[in-house]
């Protein structure tokens, strides 16, 4: 059976919104199992497989009848994967590393924003743009990427900006994940070095993983600590970005739901009030909503719109990946890490 059979399985006809909301849900369902399927069979990124899956099914959801559904999985279930993302937040593993990183890691991920709004401005666009370039390539990728987005001021064009970052930083994560290792061995940093290096420039968590493991468990495991660091930035990150638009005459009335909601689990998962196996379930929710979502974002999108776009927005992300890489290497350069007295143990 097709996917377009399947998604024309619930009849049609006036005034059946929620059935349009049920077919559009089980189509975006659909892409992203698929997805999940193709990432755990081989190991790559299951975002940029729902990605693209999903743009090539645009024909299919490009009806009537998917639209409501797809909408809602591309709005409202993004904002509460993006709100539920707080309970992946520990402080506890983020603080074993101590105060000295932490420092580093904000300093990093602050200035990469910096440079992001800095080359929107260069490259023709405006500072949303550059915030949502910008702080995908400082903190976690195109999770990083779904968040800021959900708290900027909506605008026609959004949602392909929003694709074609999420698609940026996706390949360049994956083709770090294979060329950091063998820079930082050639450069002959130290394991605490490169573990530092790993975990505060690739973008995705998966391939920070993956690369630091490349290397030795030791290895993977600081890196992974690091990358937390900059995941334990985004909320304060998303009120950035929120705040940066009050009073411009785009911003939002008060904090949106979802970011109070993203503070409030990070805070309840870090007391441990909530049952351990629920705290899972919510997790493992997450990462749903946001694949989903994710799908449902290609579902929408012309691909042929997306092959259009202008070069220098690419040339843009790939400047922001080297500026953070060099900002890094700078720093482990003048401060080095040698896991004795230095913040971040290696042992």
């Amino acid at each position: 059976m097709t996917v377009s059979r399947i998604a024309g399985l619930l009849p049609a006809g006036p005034g059946s919104d929620w059935r349009s909301l049920g077919r559009g849900l089980v189509l975006a369902g659909m892409v992203g199992a698929a997805a999940n399927f193709l990432a755990q069979s081989y190991g790559a990124p299951v975002m940029l497989f729902a990605l693209l899956i999903g743009m090539s099914l645009h024909a299919v959801a490009d009806q009537p009848t998917c639209a409501q559904g797809v909408g809602f999985a591309s709005q409202t279930l993004l904002r509460w994967g993006v709100a539920l993302m707080g309970l992946r937040l520990s402080v506890q593993d983020v603080s074993v590393l101590g105060w000295f990183p932490v420092l580093a890691v904000a300093v990093l991920v602050l200035a990469t924003l910096g440079a992001g709004v800095f080359l929107s401005y260069v490259f023709g666009r405006k500072k949303a743009f550059g915030l949502l370039a910008g702080g995908s390539v400082a903190i976690c990728g195109a999770s990083a990427a779904l968040a800021i987005a959900s708290v900027l001021p909506r605008r026609e064009g959004r949602e392909a900006d929003t694709l074609l970052v999420i698609t940026g930083v996706t390949v360049l994560s994956t083709l770090a994940m294979i060329a950091y290792p063998i820079l930082f061995r050639a450069l002959d940093f130290n394991p605490a070095e490169t573990a530092f290096l790993i975990g505060a420039t690739i973008h995705d968590v998966a391939q920070v993983a993956g690369a630091g493991h490349s290397i030795s468990d030791e290895v993977g495991v600081l890196a992974t600590f690091v990358k937390m660091l900059r995941v334990a930035l985004l909320p304060a990150v998303l009120l950035l970005v929120a705040l940066s638009f009050r009073g411009t005459g785009e911003g939002r009335k008060g904090l949106p739901w979802f970011l109070v909601v993203f503070v409030a689990l990070a805070v309840l998962g870090n007391a441990n009030v909530l049952p351990g196996w629920l705290v899972a379930q919510l997790v493992t929710l997450s990462q749903a909503c946001l694949i989903v979502a994710i799908a449902a974002l290609g579902l929408r999108t012309n691909l042929g719109r997306i092959l259009d776009v202008d070069r220098r927005y690419v040339a843009m992300l790939v400047l922001l990946t080297l500026f953070l890489l060099g900002l890094a290497v700078c720093f482990v350069l003048l401060v080095p890490l040698d896991g004795q007295g230095a913040p971040m143990p290696v042992s």
